[in-house]
């Protein structure tokens, strides 16, 4: 296998999508990846706030879910266009529609795979600014992360890379995971 840089991956992949539950740390890592190598990065659901002037959790309470998907299906299409772009994709972006297919067509997709207790903690702390978990006490978190993973897992598993994502706790461990992650994908500084 030939290593590449990560820029010149990406002029020929053009875009790199982070996959994975939400929690995997797809955010996390992207602005570590882009701090370190100067890649443009887009958390795709802060885009979507932006071109929708609301948030998420909004247009799931005015919208719907289906709403939410359809929008998301359409910025998914928009950043898949921009080059040199590194994009942190929402938890449930490849599970609907053809959004799987968009992405490995595309760009190369990295499933960010955390284990189930760094998931279940990493949920506990933020669920207040995630719509679908927000009203779950944590033993209900805990079976719908079982259950979410059962459904979702056929299609990260669709990911052409896959980067144990369990380390992202603490700024060292964010470190680690940048080299390791830059190693993955054939970075070479």
């Amino acid at each position: 296998m030939v290593k590449i840089g990560f820029s010149v991956l990406l002029q020929i992949m053009k875009t790199t999508f982070l996959i994975g539950y939400m929690g995997s740390g797809k955010t996390t890592l992207g602005r570590a990846v882009s701090a370190r190598t100067g890649v443009r990065f887009i958390d795709l659901d802060d885009y979507i706030e932006q071109r929708e002037g609301c948030t998420i959790k909004e247009i799931f309470a005015t919208r719907g879910e289906q709403a939410f998907r359809d929008i998301e299906r359409s910025a998914l299409a928009e950043v898949s266009d921009l080059d040199d772009t590194l994009v942190a994709c929402g938890g449930g972006t490849p599970c609907f529609g053809d959004n799987m297919e968009v992405m490995n067509s595309r760009g190369l997709t990295v499933y960010l795979d955390a284990p189930h207790s760094s998931l279940l903690s990493r949920l506990k702390e933020g669920r207040a600014k995630r719509p679908l978990i927000a009203a779950l006490s944590d033993d209900e978190l805990d079976e719908f992360i079982h259950r979410q993973m059962d459904m979702r897992s056929p299609y990260y598993s669709r990911a052409v890379l896959r980067f144990d994502s369990s380390q992202l706790e603490d700024t060292d461990q964010v470190n680690e995971s940048v080299d390791r992650f830059l190693k993955l994908i054939g970075y070479d500084s």
